[in-house]
């Protein structure tokens, strides 16, 4: 879910394509991000899914459709409970003294507001419904993380694009009642954003549980705040694995969080990165063992071709090979797409990264020097 529009919601098929992939291939795929309750669900889909699925949540009205799930397909569903930044307006952060004070502080803020954002204010709303408060979202979390042991946040993040839609929350089916609608002025303020997703990710590392984050418009606010999080937690952050889902960072910013976060991996769809020329690229510059696959789709119908559409534009970018059968035992050098993108899913559930630390200069200095061949260190 990373468009920047959030009445944005693909219309379901009635069923799944044809697939002609081995059956024995499809059973090592995961596709670590999409959004099956989001559409009516057939049971005879999901007991025949092929593969096997991280399912999300994103509002108070979706982490129980979640759960149940999960608890209906353990073996094909990991459950991710959290809250989208699109929907971070409906929760407060602090005490306020009704629903209008409280979206108030959020959309108009100055002392003196323009006239036609108190015009459009008035006209958003009746819309919105009362917030939760944060502890209670929080606690409603935490149940429910403790419930699956396999569990993950998700989707949390960041989003500057996104603004907020003058209609009623949407129930669940949401995809046969979020049409596209009339947008307000407004945008969730970043400060906002930031205290609803914090706390969550700190509950997130305290139970141990990996993440799913959406990152929108929001490079450097993303960049900021993994760096704060790492020194917030020391050790523990590394304990736990990030998946920027349906990345959309640029490909030098990538290396960037690769070099200064051991537990930060990349997971790309079609849906939303074949929207942009540079994904080739992206995948390109990924290390080999930081990159996951995401069908980022709301038909349970088509999640597998989904997400073995990404794994071909995978394959083809890394130059791997694709299985088309399944053999138990092979060398490293010999692993296809697959079991390369399966081993990697497998290093982001484990977590337990090994940190990675700045080294000073007297220590550099020393390693150049040791490592030099017989003709002397080099010279800067």
């Amino acid at each position: 879910m990373c468009s920047s529009d959030p009445t944005e919601i693909s219309t379901p098929s009635s069923a799944p394509p044809a697939f002609p992939i081995p059956a024995d291939v499809l059973a090592h795929v995961v596709d670590v991000h999409c959004h099956p309750t989001d559409s009516p669900i057939s049971q005879d889909v999901m007991s025949s899914l092929p593969i096997r699925i991280c399912a999300m949540a994103t509002r108070g009205s979706d982490q129980a459709l979640v759960a149940d799930l999960a608890r209906a397909h353990p073996s094909k569903v990991v459950p991710c409970f959290g809250y989208h930044p699109w929907f971070t307006h409906w929760i407060a952060v602090r005490p306020a003294e009704s629903r209008e004070t409280h979206y108030r502080a959020l959309f108009l803020p100055e002392a003196a507001p323009k006239a036609q954002n108190i015009e459009a204010f008035e006209r958003l709303l009746p819309f919105l419904p009362e917030p939760t408060p944060l502890a209670d979202m929080l606690a409603e979390l935490e149940s429910h993380l403790l419930e699956f042991p396999d569990a993950m946040l998700g989707e949390v993040g960041l989003d500057r694009a996104c603004r907020v839609p003058c209609a009623p929350p949407a129930p669940p089916p949401y995809v046969l009642h979020d049409t596209r609608r009339d947008l307000s002025p407004f945008t969730i303020p970043l400060e906002h954003q930031l205290a609803v997703l914090e706390a969550q990710i700190d509950l997130a590392v305290r139970l141990r549980r990996n993440v799913s984050f959406h990152s929108v418009k929001s490079q450097q606010a993303t960049v900021e705040l993994l760096d704060r999080l790492k020194t917030r937690h020391g050790d523990a952050w590394c304990a736990i694995s990030i998946d920027m889902h349906s990345c959309g960072l640029s490909a030098q910013t990538w290396k960037d969080i690769e070099r200064k976060h051991s537990n930060v991996f990349l997971s790309l769809s079609t849906v939303i990165n074949s929207r942009s020329p540079n994904h080739r690229d992206l995948i390109r510059e990924c290390s080999p063992n930081r990159l996951m696959v995401e069908s980022d789709y709301n038909d349970a119908a088509h999640l597998t071709s989904q997400t073995w559409d990404i794994i071909k534009v995978v394959a083809e970018a890394k130059g791997w090979p694709i299985e088309d059968h399944w053999e138990a035992d092979l060398s490293e050098d010999q692993w296809g797409v697959v079991r390369r993108l399966e081993n990697n899913f497998q290093l982001f559930q484990r977590g337990g990264h090994a940190p990675i630390r700045k080294k000073d200069r007297r220590k550099l200095l020393l390693e150049d020097w040791e490592s030099d061949d017989e003709s002397g260190p080099r010279r800067a």
